[in-house]
């Protein structure tokens, strides 16, 4: 260039063309963050299915349609098929129509035809799109009945469905309509993609914390067993799985006799919230059932010999539990009275009820660190002597502890309402603590067993091998449903 040349500043049709479409992809960029992050948000916060559909559902209308579909693909069958596929969440803009739009899904895909939106989407992984004419493309591909009658009160003009695609996997889809808007454009498009891929994410997410979880679980139960109970006793147990914010932990109750006829009941808590939990406490509920029978001793040598068992096997997660075991002499029998003889593995103290109706709590002295901790600590035992009629509890911490509540509060709770409904009958009285002090979306697991000392007016008969006969079957196991399923 020559000095003194005049410099052309102003840009060409072309340079302006390509600002403006920056500009525009600028702006677009930025619409689209705020929606996909609060869709990665909502979705993140909950890891159940349903739940996160239900929310993905209620962003995406009125943002990007006027109703939708969320649809998951089921896990059991290996192939695809409209047998797998499962409508879980609707949302209309307007709230008149949101029960015609439950209807419609709910009707939707028995009445597909193979060439359904839904199944192409699905079978492609790829956006099948409708930009006009969407009711009469819809019922062109389902079969004639109500749901055509739904698709008219509907009335939708176009439909967009998205599969939701995870590690190459299709999960589900989203099927978006407008009625009383334009079909989405290039920008809305590449949001819906964006939002597409985060919620496939999450689904995907809870699907797997839900095959982890139902594993856990169906463990759980399975060890979950009714107690044994000799005549003069009451068993009453309860199991309570957490909800979704926990999982499905390694609590867990026992009762079981010895050889010389002397019962022993068993809470425990093993530490996490997973299968590996579950796990552990299965293989700790078995070997401290077999060490009691095989060696006969008491709660603390029972104790000791598990945490050395524990230490060869490596096992390293740790527990809490307390072992109580009921013994009585003839002179107590005469007096009517029974001893409890329990050690505590860093659990919280049992409590009784007394037949007066007075609650002492059993706290626990020396009796040593949880399980797994420090394998060669002694072990000690406490005893009390109890008048028949009286009610031994033993719980996990989720009966008593809550977010808003901690131990000691939760202790103080339980003793006060123990001395208002301890004289109830065994059933009712665990329901009413299991109703009324854990947390009421099930922040953690709850785990009890409740003993009641019935009056003696004569002894139970005895096989050869010392152990009583005509054990009764009056043991009531209650597993409240799972909050998250």
């Amino acid at each position: 260039m020559t000095y003194g040349e005049a410099v052309n500043a102003h840009p060409s049709a072309r340079e302006r063309a390509v600002v403006r479409h920056a500009t525009a992809a600028d702006a677009g960029a930025a619409g689209r963050a705020p929606m996909l992050a609060r869709v990665t948000a909502e979705l993140a916060s909950t890891m159940d299915a349903d739940v996160a559909a239900d929310r993905l559902a209620q962003l995406l209308v009125p943002a990007l349609a006027d109703w939708c579909v969320v649809t998951l693909v089921d896990d059991e069958e290996p192939r695809p098929g409209r047998r797998r596929l499962r409508d879980i969440a609707t949302w209309h803009t307007d709230p008149a129509l949101r029960a015609v739009v439950a209807e419609y899904a709910a009707a939707r895909i028995g009445a597909m035809s193979e060439h359904a939106f839904l199944l192409d989407a699905i079978r492609r992984g790829e956006l099948v799109e409708v930009r006009t004419g969407a009711a009469v493309a819809l019922k062109g591909v389902l079969h004639p009945g109500r749901v055509h009658g739904l698709v008219d009160t509907l009335a939708p003009t176009w439909l967009v469905v998205l599969p939701l695609v995870r590690a190459g996997r299709t999960i589900g889809a989203l099927s978006m309509f407008g009625a009383a808007r334009d079909a989405l454009g290039h920008d809305e498009l590449t949001t819906l993609r964006q939002v597409t891929a985060a919620a496939a994410l999450a689904l995907d997410n809870a699907r797997r914390f839900r095959q982890q979880r139902d594993v856990a679980e169906a463990l759980q139960r399975a060890l979950l067993t009714e107690p044994v109970e000799p005549d003069d006793l009451e068993v009453v147990v309860r199991y309570r799985p957490a909800g979704e914010s926990t999982h499905v932990g390694g609590d867990w109750y026992d009762a079981f006799l010895q050889p010389d006829g002397a019962t022993m009941f068993v809470i425990g808590d093993v530490a996490g919230h997973d299968i590996e939990a579950a796990s552990v406490m299965g293989q700790l509920r078995s070997m401290l059932r077999a060490i009691a029978v095989t060696t006969k001793d008491g709660p603390a040598g029972v104790l000791a010999q598990l945490d050395a068992a524990m230490r060869t096997l490596r096992i390293g997660t740790p527990a809490t539990v307390v072992v109580a075991r009921l013994e009585q002499t003839a002179e107590e029998r005469e007096r009517g009275v029974t001893r409890i003889r329990w050690s505590s593995a860093g659990h919280l103290p049992p409590m009784v009820v007394a037949s007066d109706g007075s609650v002492v709590v059993l706290e626990a002295r020396d009796h040593g660190p949880l399980l797994g901790i420090v394998p060669d600590s002694p072990r000690n035992e406490s005893e009390v002597v109890v008048e028949r009629g009286s009610t031994l509890l033993m719980y996990t911490d989720g009966l008593i502890e809550r977010r808003d509540r901690d131990l000691r509060a939760g202790l103080a709770e339980l003793r006060r309402t123990l001395e208002r409904v301890g004289a109830e009958p065994l059933e009712s009285l665990t329901d009413a603590l299991v109703a009324e002090l854990p947390a009421d979306a099930g922040e953690d697991d709850v785990a009890l067993v409740a003993v009641r000392l019935h009056p003696q007016d004569v002894r139970a008969p005895q096989d050869d091998d010392g152990v009583p006969d005509g054990l009764a079957a009056r043991a009531q196991v209650t597993v409240a449903p799972d909050a998250a399923s």
